[in-house]
């Protein structure tokens, strides 16, 4: 089976979970034979990724077409950075350009290569899987990371990316939500049929993993951290809101926030309204070595989501044995047991279980060894199995 693939994020460049299960779900498909084209934009030096490493060569091909597209990012941003660039006469004078331009170069990249299904990667990948759909004319396969409303906690809708979503989802053949909670979203703000949305779970890599029992770092407080991208849609706000509380009770605590993004200059400036500065450490992007230091060095990981589709960042946690809080409004919550869940807007509930995490040593063992049991049974060789079954019941319809 030969399956065209478009994607606009992939390891070792990447700033969020799209990358992350990209690489996990395209190395175990080409383990079971199937053959990849996978497209990129040219910024993601695919050479030299780990992946090519990983999976055999003669199942995985690149595909990279030059732009100036990156993960995660807003019009205003594109603007940004297109005023750096000496060459920027070659890419589209808007995000919406940019993508429009992908699109077709995507296009002819489906001209010229065989293959049987094409799947694609959240929104802006979607009008290339549709004009490759209609150049050879077969099934598509959309898969729906994160939406519009996640990314805006639905507020300040782009009404632009809502309605390339929209009519992508309308023109696939298959519709794949990372969870039922995404799939839900799907069903009632994008009015796509229950039916033609299929859940499928995102896991966790552990090939290249080891736990370390010996490690430890010498510190005097204990660490609470948050990792992801800092914006509206991950909830940094409200840690910042529960630390102030938590700190109340609790001094020897540090509240570390690795990552980045748009809200960073207003955690900053609020971890010093609130006089808790000195207790709140930004560490900015990490590399995938350091995220993992930095899951080892946390006496606890909390996810305050405010609409997380899937949330990865709960089970490299959890394979790191560091404690997890995510909010119940995630899509992880429906597929994991060990782990405390509250509402993301619970600030006193969020503070009382960091506390009494962070005080009863039993409470924080036992969660701590259970998860990370648990979290052996996520493994991406599940996601890919149910999207074979996914193509060959596209393909026997075609």
């Amino acid at each position: 089976m030969k399956v065209l693939m478009f994607g606009w994020e992939f390891p070792p460049l990447s700033t969020g979970g799209l990358g992350t299960a990209c690489y996990g779900l395209t190395k175990s498909l080409s383990r079971k034979g199937v053959e990849i084209t996978f497209v990129l934009p040219y910024s993601f030096d695919a050479d030299n990724a780990d992946f090519l490493r990983l999976v055999s060569a003669t199942n995985v091909k690149i595909k990279r077409i030059a732009s100036a597209l990156q993960p995660y990012m807003s019009s205003q941003e594109y603007r940004k950075s297109m005023g750096k660039k000496p060459s920027q006469k070659i890419y589209g004078s808007t995000l919406f350009d940019e993508v429009h331009r992908y699109t077709l170069a995507a296009e002819k990249i489906a001209e010229e290569e065989d293959f049987d299904v094409i799947h694609c990667h959240d929104w802006m990948t979607f009008g290339a899987g549709i004009r490759a759909k209609r150049k050879k004319n077969k099934p598509l396969v959309m898969h729906v990371h994160a939406t519009e409303l996640d990314r805006t906690g639905g507020h300040k809708v782009n009404q632009h990316v809502y309605d390339l979503e929209r009519h992508g989802m309308h023109k696939a053949d298959k519709v794949i939500a990372v969870s039922n909670f995404t799939k839900n979203k799907i069903v009632t703000h994008y009015g796509i049929p229950p039916e033609k949305v299929k859940v499928v779970h995102n896991a966790v890599d552990f090939s290249q993993h080891y736990y370390d029992e010996d490690f430890e770092l010498k510190k005097t407080d204990k660490v609470v951290l948050f990792l992801g991208r800092v914006t509206l849609q991950k909830g940094p706000d409200y840690f910042v809101y529960a630390a102030k509380k938590v700190l109340e009770h609790e001094k020897n605590v540090k509240f570390v926030i690795a990552g980045s993004g748009d809200m960073e200059p207003f955690i900053i400036e609020k971890a010093a309204e609130l006089g808790i500065a000195d207790k709140v450490l930004f560490a900015g992007f990490l590399n995938q070595d350091d995220v993992e230091r930095a899951y080892k060095m946390a006496d606890l990981y909390v996810m305050p989501s405010v609409s997380e589709p899937f949330g990865i960042t709960a089970l490299e946690a959890m394979k790191n044995k560091a404690p997890v809080i995510v909010s119940k409004q995630s899509g992880v919550s429906e597929v994991i047991r060990h782990c405390l869940k509250v509402d993301f807007w619970d600030v006193n509930e969020l503070s009382n279980k960091i506390i009494s995490l962070l005080r009863y040593k039993p409470l924080h063992e036992t969660l701590k060894d259970n998860a990370y049991f648990e979290v052996k049974k996520f493994n991406w060789d599940i996601p890919a199995e149910k999207c074979i079954e996914t193509y060959n019941e596209l393909i026997s319809k075609d």
